[in-house]
């Protein structure tokens, strides 16, 4: 089998705008549909998501566009904080505070579970949706770059922002798109960030 036929494509999702009770918005249901309708012209097998009802519904919308492809749930998308640096930023120290060893280990775990399954290549050629939160999504691009643990900290991406990686056997992974939210109007860009200048 050709390196061609072999690889893995990750679309990777933040999950829609959703309230303080993790309930997907009117906006982020809008924007799961135009996620959706974007995806909908790509040869997806499955998509995956987090156990957490924001996620889980934004993929049940996904599914909508998607006729005839699994949507199903993957325990390792659930949000979590991947990994607690020895010495925070200032300007995220007040963030890790109260995390003790245990629940540090915690997140390491879920974390390597993340990475042991989804960023890999796979026995054939696929095309997956993950819909998950922004600090997995932070720690797939961290870990597809090499790049240091600490770096998943400075990460951000929209609710909706398409990432997408690939992995081909032998071959480095490849990162094709970072939180693109070119499905979006702009209006529905940049949910999920604090106030600031956006390009």
């Amino acid at each position: 089998m050709r390196n061609g036929e072999m690889t893995r494509h990750l679309y990777v999702a933040r999950h829609g705008a959703a309230d303080p009770f993790g309930t997907l918005t009117p906006t982020g249901e809008r924007q799961a549909h135009l996620l959706g309708e974007r995806l909908a012209g790509l040869p997806i097998d499955v998509v995956w998501h987090s156990p957490l009802p924001r996620a889980a519904r934004t993929a049940e919308i996904l599914g909508e566009h998607l006729p005839g492809v699994l949507v199903d749930e993957a325990a390792e998308l659930v949000d979590h904080v991947p990994h607690v640096p020895a010495d925070p930023p200032p300007a995220w120290a007040g963030f890790f505070d109260g995390y003790d060893a245990a629940e540090a280990a915690a997140g390491a775990r879920l974390a390597e579970a993340l990475t042991d399954r989804f960023a890999r290549p796979g026995g054939a050629k696929s095309h997956e949706v993950l819909v998950t939160h922004a600090y997995p999504v932070a720690w797939l691009v961290r870990h597809a770059l090499g790049a240091p643990a600490d770096r998943w900290l400075s990460m951000s991406c929209g609710n909706t922002g398409l990432t997408v990686l690939q992995f081909r056997e032998g071959m480095p992974p490849d990162l094709l798109l970072y939180n693109d939210m070119g499905h979006l109007p702009e209006e529905l860009r940049w949910t999920g960030f604090g106030p600031g200048t956006r390009p």
